[in-house]
């Protein structure tokens, strides 16, 4: 795999690239290969007026995603319902953390009509961890996806779910649902969980993507993961591995993109080739 060290980003008052003491803002830099300009202004702000007429929640805003541009411009979005405060603390994640708020019964409505207004061919709907839900917050994500469905009979459903701290009932209460595809992250290699999915586990994880793989063979099931953290190649085929025995059928694999100097460093950049 190809790398570029987070010490070949130019250097500013002497001092290293990629402080991991959190003083240094120029380890928020991105090398050049990774910057780029798309989407158009008034397309993200038509898309972002009618998320918040509806009172709408993206991951795309609260976790900074730097696609949020290109999708907004092209009229997409990835909803994240049950509110923006999560109750995790993932060392990745730019959304916040803070004991949750109730449940917003109205949610699901208010989806499914920005989903529509957008005219989606495809949806897709993730939330936050709400580790104080009896549930996990499943029966919320259950009926958003009813929901849309309803609005939209032909588009197709994607779900990003937490991995319910291993609950395999309340993985069945939203994977039961009319759904096409259904999605939870690992996000990193096993030795990394501790410092960067803390209050997870590798094993919840697998076990989620195995008993849909096993249980709702018409979805596809689909996982994902970031590198940069410090993994080494051998590791990250072992994962894969791992994600292909629990039969997950499509992976996605990104590069870590630092949010703030209070987050997880990152290790390397990933150049095009190191994928291929």
């Amino acid at each position: 795999m190809k790398y570029v060290s987070t010490d070949e980003l130019p250097i500013i008052s002497g001092h290293p690239a990629d402080d991991r003491f959190g003083r240094d803002r120029r380890a928020l830099r991105l090398p050049e290969f990774l910057r780029k300009q798309v989407g158009k202004g008034e397309a993200v702000a038509a898309v972002k007026k009618l998320l918040r007429g509806g009172g709408l929640i993206t991951v795309c805003e609260e976790a900074r995603c730097p696609n949020l541009a290109e999708c907004f411009s092209a009229k997409t979005a990835t909803f994240m319902v049950m509110g923006a405060d999560c109750t995790r603390a993932c060392g990745f994640c730019a959304v916040g953390t803070a004991t949750p708020g109730p449940l917003d019964p109205d949610e699901p409505r208010r989806v499914a009509e920005s989903a529509k207004a957008l005219g989606l061919a495809h949806v897709v709907i993730t939330s936050v961890n709400r580790d104080d839900l009896a549930d996990g917050g499943a029966a919320h994500l259950r009926a958003t996806i009813e929901a849309v469905s309803v609005a939209l009979p032909t588009a197709d459903v994607e779900v990003l779910t937490p991995d319910f701290c291993g609950d395999l009932t309340a993985v069945d209460t939203v994977a039961a649902g009319p759904l096409a595809v259904y999605n939870h992250n690992v996000e990193t290699i096993p030795r990394l969980y501790a410092r960067v999915r803390p209050r997870a586990r590798y094993t919840w994880s697998l076990n989620v993507l195995a008993h849909v793989a096993r249980q709702y063979p018409q979805l596809t099931v689909k996982s994902g993961f970031m590198v940069g953290f410090g993994e080494t190649q051998s590791e990250v085929f072992q994962l894969l591995g791992d994600l292909r025995e629990a039969g997950v059928d499509v992976v996605t694999i990104g590069q870590y993109l630092r949010p703030s100097l209070t987050h997880v460093p990152v290790s390397e950049y990933l150049r095009d080739e190191a994928y291929q």
